[in-house]
């Protein structure tokens, strides 16, 4: 057996039709056998330009023959692998996102020579014309948030490839993808909640699941898994464990919670606590809020978007989403004294800072209050001796005008 050539060692020659070619050593086979790339260029000058550039980007690295499996086969194999982490709801997103917008285009390319210029074009492409079922007078483009999101799931796919050596690089690291559109955040001021929660009272079936909504922040998904075996009618805390959501096929199933987070303990307002003791001895169903029809199961969570919409007509109220009551609850609860750390533990966010991102339209209205009290506070602690501050800096701006 021959030597052993190292990654990124290269050779080149002159063909006969006047091209010069030449190739380097991008891995080795189980046999130990190379694995080449081949380079091509007009001049000599300009294949040995390429030929550094290749070089060095394969030094150190030593592929295996797996490299030569198309994107479509390496993403198939990705989703694969992530079948044992993702939620199978979250799974079946990124496999049609995938098959639907990435491997419809560049499916039948090799790993190896997907390049950023690739994923820049499939991006404009699914811009101007990415929608596969195009409604009378919708746009044929995705938004951009939608192609931010594939190019999201597809960074990932290729990070992993990059970490198992089947890639020198990740493409998509040099690629901006479109910026994600922030849509205002909407929620029901303190009259709107007072409407809605006049509505609600007259809602003998609905009421204490939407009251316990606006008392909590929970996913949709969460406060539709609840258990009593999850209520401790003694302190008052509510365990969430678990949440419903759909599999492949449309059933509904009950999982783990969104992130490790997720799982949590907390504390209830004394309200939503006797709501919850006097609807406890009523029950007979190991579901703190189950279907009206079937008592031995959950409460369908699409079953409580209708019946929100429902509610919300009824109230004359702006046609919000289901999650913008939980951020209704975030926003108020933020408003009236609770900390951004505390506030993320309710919601089951992993970080405070993601709390706080979220909700700035709020936190930056009580920093202004803050700078109001802070204000009067320092005042009314040094008296008189601010008026010669504020004397010097009225005087030193008039003259600066």
């Amino acid at each position: 057996m021959g030597k052993r050539r190292p990654s990124g060692d290269g050779m080149v020659r002159k063909r006969e039709d006047g091209r010069w070619e030449g190739r380097i050593v991008i891995g080795h086979k189980a046999n130990g056998d190379s694995i080449f790339r081949y380079i091509y260029a007009d001049t000599q000058k300009e294949l040995t330009a390429k030929l550094r550039q290749n070089i060095n980007l394969y030094q150190g690295i030593d592929l295996t023959e797996q490299n030569r499996m198309t994107l479509s086969e390496w993403l198939d194999q990705w989703l694969e692998q992530m079948a044992i982490t993702l939620r199978p709801s979250t799974l079946e997103h990124y496999r049609k996102d995938l098959t639907n917008h990435v491997t419809s285009y560049l499916g039948a390319k090799l790993l190896t020579q997907v390049t950023a210029a690739d994923l820049r074009k499939l991006y404009d492409t699914l811009k101007r014309n990415g929608r596969m079922n195009c409604r009378p007078g919708q746009s044929r483009g995705l938004s951009s948030n939608t192609v931010h999101g594939i190019h999201t799931t597809l960074h990932h796919a290729l990070k992993a490839a990059k970490a198992q050596e089947l890639i020198p690089i990740n493409p998509a690291d040099e690629v901006d993808p479109p910026k994600v559109i922030h849509q205002p955040m909407k929620i029901l001021n303190e009259k709107q909640l007072d409407a809605f929660m006049d509505v609600i009272r007259q809602d003998a079936i609905w009421c204490d699941f939407f009251y316990t909504e606006l008392t909590t922040g929970l996913r949709r998904g969460e406060i539709c898994a609840l258990m009593w075996s999850d209520f401790d009618s003694r302190s008052g805390i509510l365990k969430i464990n678990r949440t419903l959501h759909r599999e492949k096929g449309g059933r509904l199933v009950a999982g783990d919670t969104k992130t490790y987070a997720g799982t949590r303990k907390i504390v209830l307002p004394p309200s939503t606590v006797q709501l919850l003791q006097q609807r406890k001895r009523k029950s007979f169903s190991p579901w703190i809020f189950h279907d009206p029809l079937r008592p031995e199961a959950p409460v369908n969570p699409d079953s409580a978007y209708r019946q929100l919409k429902k509610l919300l007509a009824e109230a004359e109220l702006p046609n919000i989403r289901f999650h913008d009551l939980r951020h209704t609850f975030s926003t108020h609860a933020l408003a009236s004294g609770v900390d951004a750390k505390t506030l993320a533990g309710i919601l089951g966010h992993t970080k405070a800072s993601f709390t706080l991102d979220t909700y700035t339209h709020t936190t930056g209205e009580m920093q202004k209050r803050a700078a109001g009290i802070v204000s009067g506070f320092l005042t009314d602690y040094l008296g008189e001796e601010m008026a010669p501050w504020q004397n010097a800096e009225s005087a030193e701006t008039a003259a600066s005008t």
